[in-house]
């Protein structure tokens, strides 16, 4: 029986990272997944390729809607569907490749199959080819990340009835598309086909897009997601599904319980995604699960059995593939003896739609609830000169600081590469910045960043420069 220090279940971003940092830190690493391909869902049916189809359909958008006004003909464009899907899957394999490479780089032994734990030291993997190879180890980290939820009365048949991940591989370019789901998921997917030409109907149970962002924000990317035709249905309860070969009939009540029926090609069930923990054996080990089938860990995300920690989709918290990430280092640390520490209230949200949805910290609703008394600051990116040049006029940047310290509290932005300009957000967080801090760091001129510097010097005093 090969015996290691730590032996991680599950290759995605908080797996791998995780194996990565124990290696560094001087301990024999194993790292276990159950299917061929090494990245877990991020990398092979989730943010990976999700962000290929993106940028691929935004670059189509762009050559159909503006590259005449900057002086570009370009006649008679086609989409070729298969060459983008096809496009799509190269991205992934090489970023697989580019993992599998990690693990060599790192001596990390590499075992193909489902885990499942024997003890809380011994777990079986079960092969592909029917074989079993037993591994012991003195630690284990469960990281086998979520599968996509659906709804109790439908029924995914993987052929009209789909989830994100046959979303990402279709055979064809679907003519119509209805979405249930305004979140995150459903509202970049629903990006990808409505700029490509699908009519999309965004059905969401809830009154707006993406529950839990700020307010400000899901009004905004309703606007702009407008524009490509998406329709919106809100407040509407889904009651059944029926499919055959030619399409997908989707029936739902409204909030006075009057019953509609929508059609299309296909039905996208986009209404989130459950830890995944079926069969590993976790009563053979000791771990125990909560009320929601999440893994339950304490402070130093350590299950029930005292050797095994859980990281990511599989406990308590935001399903991204950045906290899993943090969380992966975090438990490699404490092993290690080391004191780390992640401050979650920090994680960044990011919607990848274009404009891109991004935000940190409490929201307007959140601290008006903990009756925080707070002041704001909002820019549009149409008042700057690098948007104007870009034509990505769409959008805003909006921070919320302390009414008497004028620390930031929150940072919610929608609009060009707002996932990358988060960033300067979230480490002003991390030193508690005041607006003011933020609006006497310069920035450089002209850039999508001076958003945050305009924003913040109104949070601050209530006026702007360039407004």
């Amino acid at each position: 029986m090969n015996s290691y220090d730590v032996i991680v279940i599950g290759s995605g971003p908080g797996g791998y990272v995780s194996a990565i940092r124990c290696a560094q830190l001087g301990f024999k690493t194993a790292i276990v997944e159950r299917y061929k391909s090494l990245g877990g869902t991020c990398l092979n049916v989730g943010c990976i390729p999700s962000k290929a189809l993106l940028d691929s359909s935004e670059h189509y958008h762009l050559a159909q809607h503006h590259f005449k006004t900057h002086g570009i003909n370009a006649e008679s464009i086609q989409i070729n569907f298969k060459q983008m899907i096809q496009r799509k899957s190269d991205v992934v394999s090489q970023t697989a490749d580019g993992v599998r490479y990690l693990m060599k780089k790192n001596k990390i032994d590499t075992y193909h199959g489902h885990g499942s734990f024997l003890s809380s030291t011994k777990i079986a993997v079960a092969g592909d080819d029917h074989s079993t190879t037993e591994l012991e180890a003195k630690y284990f980290i469960i990281a086998t990340g979520s599968k996509p939820s659906t709804l109790p009365n439908i029924t995914i048949d993987k052929k009209r009835i789909i989830t994100s991940t046959e979303a990402l591989s279709l055979g064809e370019l679907p003519k119509s598309m209805i979405v249930i789901g305004g979140g995150v998921i459903g509202c970049e997917l629903a990006s990808v086909y409505a700029r490509l030409g699908t009519r999309v109907q965004i059905i969401e149970y809830m009154d707006g897009l993406i529950p839990g962002m700020d307010k400000d924000l899901a009004a905004e990317l309703q606007k702009v997601m407008k524009k490509l035709n998406v329709d919106f249905y809100f407040n509407q309860k889904v009651t059944g599904a029926i499919s055959d070969e030619d399409g997908v009939i989707i029936t739902a009540n409204d909030k006075d319980n009057k019953e509609q029926t929508f059609s299309a090609d296909y039905c996208l069930v986009a209404v989130g995604r459950r830890a995944y923990t079926d069969n590993l054996g976790l009563n053979a080990a000791g771990v125990s699960l909560d009320e929601r089938g999440k893994v339950i860990v304490d402070e130093q995300l350590k299950t029930t059995a005292p050797n095994i920690y859980a990281i990511g989709d599989v406990i308590r918290g935001a399903m991204l593939a950045h906290k899993a990430e943090e969380e992966g280092v975090f438990v490699a640390e404490v092993l290690a003896g080391k004191k780390p520490h992640i401050h979650y209230h920090l994680i960044p949200g990011v919607v990848y739609t274009w404009p891109e949805v991004a935000a940190v910290g409490y929201t307007e609703q959140q601290l008006i609830e903990k009756n925080i008394a707070y002041k704001k600051g909002s820019y549009p990116f149409k008042a700057l000169g690098r948007a104007r040049a870009a034509m990505e006029s769409d959008g805003f940047v909006k921070i919320l600081a302390d009414q008497e310290t004028d620390e930031v509290l929150g940072v919610h932005m929608i609009g060009p590469r707002v996932a990358d300009v988060i960033a300067e957000a979230v480490v002003a967080m991390e030193f508690r910045a005041s607006a003011e801090d933020l609006f006497r760091i310069s920035h450089a001129h002209p850039t999508f960043a001076e958003a945050v510097k305009e924003a913040a010097i109104i949070a601050s005093e209530g006026r702007g420069i360039n407004i």
